[in-house]
C-alpha cells in the first residue's frame, strides 16, 4: 500500500470518531435535549446513518482496490465512495439547519449529488476488481 494512501486511510478512519460524536448529539436530539421538529430528527438520523456506513465502505473499497493489477483509474473513481460519504451527510444535515424547517432547503441537493458519486464509485470499483482479477490469472 502507498505511503499516501496509508495516510489518507488514516485520517478517514480518524473520522469515525468524529461520527461516533455524532452519534452523541443524535441521542440529545432523540431525548428532546436538543430541540429539532420531526423533519430535522428524521434528517439527522439519516445523515448520521449515511456517514458511518459510506465513511467504513469506502474504506473497504480503498482496500479491495490496493492490488497491483487493479487499473489505476479504478482506486481514482473508487475514491468517489469516500466523496459520497462527505457530500450525503453534509445534504441531510444542512438541508434542515434552522429553527422549525417545515422543508428542506437547497442543500438537499448534495444528497442526490453523493448518490452519484456512490453508484460511479461503487460500478467503477467493481468493474476495476474484476479486470485486476483476469489480469492476475
Amino acid at each position: 500500500m502507498s505511503s499516501a494512501t496509508l495516510v489518507t486511510s488514516g485520517v478517514v478512519l480518524l473520522t469515525v470518531v468524529g461520527i461516533a460524536y455524532g452519534g452523541t448529539f443524535l441521542l440529545r436530539v432523540v431525548n428532546g435535549a436538543f430541540p429539532a421538529n420531526e423533519l430535522q430528527r428524521s434528517y439527522f438520523r439519516a445523515g448520521h446513518a449515511h456517514a458511518g456506513v459510506l465513511v467504513i465502505l469506502g474504506l473497504v473499497v480503498r482496500l479491495l482496490l490496493d492490488q497491483p493489477t487493479v487499473p489505476d483509474w479504478g482506486r481514482l473513481l473508487g475514491d468517489l465512495v469516500l466523496l459520497a460519504a462527505i457530500l450525503m451527510p453534509a445534504g441531510f444535515f444542512l438541508s434542515v439547519v434552522g429553527r422549525n424547517p417545515s422543508t428542506p432547503n437547497r442543500w438537499r441537493l448534495l444528497i442526490p449529488v453523493g448518490a452519484t458519486s456512490l453508484v460511479i464509485g461503487l460500478v467503477a470499483a467493481g468493474v476495476a476488481l474484476i479486470l485486476g482479477g483476469l489480469t492476475a490469472v
